[in-house]
């Protein structure tokens, strides 16, 4: 993203590090909103009743056992009630989310687009876990996901201009020169779905027709649709480079140490996928700059 950058400071008279601290307590709040997320939507149970509960005797968690990380290290990662174990997950994904807030916040700074990138990392965040659980890719997130972006494509350029999306600066959108910003950006968010999930399935589809097994998710086709609605076409495509590039680092790590070698063995790539869309939705215009500075001549 190319947004205009403004400090908290300068918008808000609150000094930068009281801004970027509550950024990262609120991001603490979003995770563990997300824990009650990762956990239910795969059983497909509601994300807001009932209330959240201790797993080992069902005693309903109060306010004060519910404070983000805190109360989990305040009560020895144990319920008040029964003192059953709870996982180290719940405050790590906490933390987590905290600190991915913390990072897109720094990052971008006070723009019109924070907001949008911080429900863009919830959401990552969110399905990251789900997948590396499950093996699946929710549609009751991937779907309003994709919505969702199609949304802050259309409305994005008429209420704060077009900068902030990188792809309508580069071709074939700049080729749309007549167009309205809204048609534009539209068009361009259509590119990148294209670009990433219409690349997916179409490399799960060659994959299937030429071994017989399935190579791809739809999960991962339709993560990527919203992700590269959102992105465009550029970012979508570095997107998938650098999930391919560590989630193959990761598959000979994890084959070297399997015993029978099993060429099958199945990764689930939205464990890439998705912090590698973070990754490029804040850094990727500055990495590809610098890849063609770099190697291109």
């Amino acid at each position: 993203m190319n947004p205009l950058l403004l400090s908290f400071e300068s918008v808000t008279g609150v000094p930068e590090s009281v801004g970027l601290i509550f950024v990262f307590l609120f991001g603490c709040a979003i995770g563990s909103f997300l824990n009650v997320v990762i956990y239910r939507v795969p059983l497909e149970r509601s994300v807001v009743y009932p209330n959240s509960a201790c797993p080992g005797c069902s005693t309903a968690i109060k306010p004060y056992d519910n404070i983000p990380v805190l109360s989990w290290l305040f009560l020895g990662g144990k319920c008040r009630s029964c003192k059953t174990s709870i996982s180290i997950r719940y405050p790590a994904v906490e933390l987590l989310t905290g600190l991915i807030f913390l990072l897109i916040a720094w990052q971008m700074g006070f723009s019109a687009f924070l907001p949008i990138a911080l429900i863009f990392g919830a959401v990552m965040t969110a399905l990251v876990f789900i997948d590396a659980d499950h093996m699946i890719l929710p549609n009751a997130i991937t779907y309003p996901f994709f919505v969702f972006a199609v949304i802050v494509r259309i409305v994005y350029p008429f209420a704060f201009g077009a900068g902030y999306f990188s792809d309508l600066y580069f071709a074939p959108v700049t080729w749309l020169g007549g167009w309205p910003s809204w048609a534009s950006s539209l068009f361009g968010g259509v590119l990148g779905a294209l670009a990433g999930g219409g690349s997916l399935w179409l490399i799960g589809e060659i994959w299937r027709r030429a071994r017989g097994v399935d190579a791809m998710g739809m999960g991962d086709v339709k993560m990527m649709l919203g992700v590269g609605m959102l992105l465009g076409w550029r970012l979508s495509f570095l997107t998938i480079f650098i999930a391919a590039f560590f989630g193959a680092f990761v598959g000979v790590v994890i084959l070297s140490r399997q015993k029978n070698k099993d060429l099958q063995a199945q990764i689930p790539f939205g464990v890439f996928l998705g912090p590698a869309s973070v990754a490029a939705m804040l850094f990727g215009e500055q990495l590809i700059g610098w890849y063609i500075r770099t190697f291109v001549p």
